[in-house]
Formats: C-alpha cells, sequence, structure tokens
C-alpha cells in the first residue's frame, strides 16, 4: 500500500533549489515534473521575483541547458526548466525509489514536498539514499493515502482545491458545460494548459485518496 511523506528540506541542500535560488518573499511552486529519458523537465511558477534577474541566475548555473518562460502574469511567471537532473540526489533519490512528486514549494531558505511511495520500504530507502547524500530532511508527516480523516482536503493541494471549487462553482462539469478551461484559466490567472493538469491532478488525488485501488491489482 502506497505511503506519503511531506518533508522540508533547506534550499541550499539540493541542486534543484540551488538553481531556482530565490530573495526575499519570492516563492517557487512545482507544477509538474516531466521524465524525458534520463531528464526531468520542470514547469514551475515563480512569484513575486524580478523576472529577468531570475532567468539570468537561472541560467548561469552549469546543469542548466535553458529556461524558458511559458506564461506571464502581474505577480506571476510561469517557466520550464531544461537540466541535468541526474546532479541532483534529492530528485534521483525520488525517482529511483519510485516516488512521485505531488507537489513542491520552495522560498529562499527551505522547500516543502509531498511525495507518494508505493511501500513503506521504498520510503525508507529514499530517506537512507538522501542520508547519505548528506540531505538533511524534516519530516513533518506520513500518512496513507487510503485514510481520507488524515488530510483536511482529501490529498488536493491549495491551487488543485480552488481550481476544482472554481470548476464545479462555473459549472464545468454541467452537462451542458457552463464554461471552458479557457474561462478557468482567465479567472485564476494561469494557462488553460495548466487548469487542464491541475483538475486531471486533483481528480487523481481525490480517487486515490478517496477509493482503496490497489496498483499491484490491476
Amino acid at each position: 500500500m502506497s505511503v506519503i511523506v511531506e518533508f522540508r528540506v533547506l534550499s541550499s541542500d539540493f541542486e534543484l533549489g540551488q538553481i531556482l535560488s530565490v530573495e526575499g518573499d519570492s516563492t517557487i511552486e512545482l507544477e509538474t515534473l516531466v521524465p524525458l529519458g534520463e531528464a526531468s523537465v520542470p514547469l514551475f511558477w515563480i512569484r513575486n521575483s524580478t523576472r529577468e534577474s531570475f532567468v539570468e541566475s537561472v541560467q548561469r548555473h552549469p546543469s542548466v541547458e535553458e529556461a524558458t518562460r511559458v506564461d506571464a502574469f502581474e505577480e506571476r511567471t510561469l517557466f520550464t526548466l531544461d537540466w541535468d537532473a541526474n546532479q541532483d540526489h534529492l530528485v534521483s533519490a525520488v525517482q529511483s525509489n519510485d516516488g512521485q512528486m505531488l507537489s513542491a514549494v520552495g522560498s529562499a531558505a527551505s522547500w516543502t514536498f509531498e511525495v507518494r511511495f508505493p511501500t513503506h520500504e521504498s520510503l525508507s530507502a529514499f530517506s537512507t539514499d538522501c542520508e547519505e547524500a548528506g540531505i538533511e530532511m524534516t519530516v513533518t508527516r506520513v500518512y496513507n493515502p487510503s485514510e481520507p480523516d488524515v488530510q483536511p482536503w482529501l490529498g488536493l493541494t491549495e491551487p488543485q482545491l480552488e481550481a476544482l471549487t472554481l470548476a464545479i462553482e462555473m459549472g464545468y462539469y454541467d452537462i451542458p458545460r457552463g464554461c471552458t478551461t479557457k474561462e478557468l484559466a482567465d479567472e485564476l490567472g494561469i494557462s488553460d494548459q495548466a487548469v487542464t493538469e491541475r483538475l486531471r491532478r486533483a481528480i487523481t488525488a481525490l480517487v486515490t485518496y478517496t477509493l482503496p485501488i490497489d496498483s499491484e491489482s490491476r
């Protein structure tokens, strides 16, 4: 049975945190992490930061091939990052132990992660890998996703809850539909593609947290 761990890591303790270094009250939110061969391409939001200086800083890191701006709004900007994830011991430890990164939010000081592992043994192996790599984790919660009462929003992150709630309020799931993903995107201040992905992840989280799905039986 899968297990979810929430933990905090200093931004300086892993490479992605060093690459996406921010200052002051700026924050980074990982939208998704897409594996492409041996590389991992993060799609992330940066808030309350100077876009030009941030991109220049990211581009200077030796592991980065390119940082590309996807969407820009008044207080936040969506970027993709082409980089060599093999140099990041934290990301490598998640991937090598079959972990799924559900959410990641970073600040100048630290990052907070939520990661699902298929078993407690794989979580233990992940912790050992991080310890051997010199990464200090502060674990804030470990829980079973089949127990909905341990999570305030049944596994949903705040952005997912916001998007799903708005979709229901605006009639996106009505027949006929009361709105389009473009209209939802305009309300949320994100791209059409980001809305679709956020709703998909929200529904996946709800199903995972509320139905006793055993991946080994499928």
